[in-house]
């Protein structure tokens, strides 16, 4: 994981300071790329705990379509708490633009619309098993209509596949990068999507591609993250997954293997 090592020391050295959102300040710089090979290991940050089980349980929460915090799945991550509206819903977010994305389409006579929806991972994956040589492989999260409707619009908003050679790649763009809390965890969650979406096609699992937009650390981050710079990498760790479609699979179907790390550094969130 050298690789987020090396961007966290760029944005320090090179990153300007810039007022957000939240109030907090960060540090920033727009446009940065990371590629991780998952040939040479799973690219789970060693240099501090990741809470791979969290990674897990919402990926499948986003895979399901769920939009509440209340959902079984999303109990395990309560990330998205300090987001949720009453009852416990967040509006169109993830799930619901991977897996329900609203289309209109007109009815039988021709004279009006019907609402119907788009599964866009069903429809990718049928994709890359048919037209694997496609340029259209790709899946969003940023549906312009809906972003007012959502608690949080998508940080990691489009993700695009690449077939070639018997391997499957994955690059994601991701508008809004939280160097600190959120980049390894996305690192995490899209290597483990990547991995899921090879299997169920018979492919190789190989490159996922990290294209950030606004990359940043919050002012109340650096500290810690300069302790992190300090540690070495270790060997990563490996994954194995039960010979299941993607939309099967569940918790206990997806397994990490020999992760080795330092102990966890806890950063404040900014909301």
């Amino acid at each position: 994981m050298k690789q987020y090592l090396d961007l966290v020391k760029h944005v320090m050295d090179h990153g300007e300071k810039k007022t957000d959102r939240t109030g907090t300040g960060t540090i920033s710089v727009f446009g940065h790329q990371m590629k991780f090979d998952l040939r040479e290991g799973f690219p789970l940050l060693t240099t501090k705990k990741v809470l791979f089980d969290a990674v897990v349980w919402e990926l499948l929460w986003f895979l399901r379509g769920s939009t509440n915090i209340n959902d079984d799945l999303a109990a395990h991550t309560p990330i998205w708490n300090a987001w949720a509206r009453e009852g416990g819903e967040l509006g169109p977010v993830y799930g619901y633009q991977w897996r329900k994305w609203e289309k209109f389409v007109w009815d039988d006579a021709g004279k009006a619309y019907q609402k119907t929806h788009v599964d866009q991972i069903s429809q990718v994956i049928d994709m890359i098993k048919k037209t694997p040589d496609s340029r259209r492989l790709i899946v969003s999260a940023w549906n312009v209509s809906d972003i007012e409707k959502m608690a949080l619009p998508p940080c990691h908003s489009f993700f695009q596949f690449y077939v070639v050679n018997n391997r499957l790649d994955c690059q994601l763009y991701q508008r809004s990068a939280d160097i600190a809390l959120g980049v390894p965890f996305n690192i995490a969650s899209y290597a483990l999507l990547l991995s899921m979406v090879a299997r169920e096609c018979r492919l190789t699992p190989g490159f996922f591609v990290h294209t950030l937009g606004d990359a940043h650390i919050y002012l109340n981050h650096v500290d810690a993250l300069k302790t992190q710079l300090e540690r070495k990498p270790k060997k990563l760790p490996s994954l194995e997954l039960a010979d299941k479609k993607v939309l099967d699979c569940a918790f206990k179907d997806i397994h990490l293997v020999g992760y080795e790390h330092d102990p966890f550094i806890k950063f404040p969130i900014a909301v």
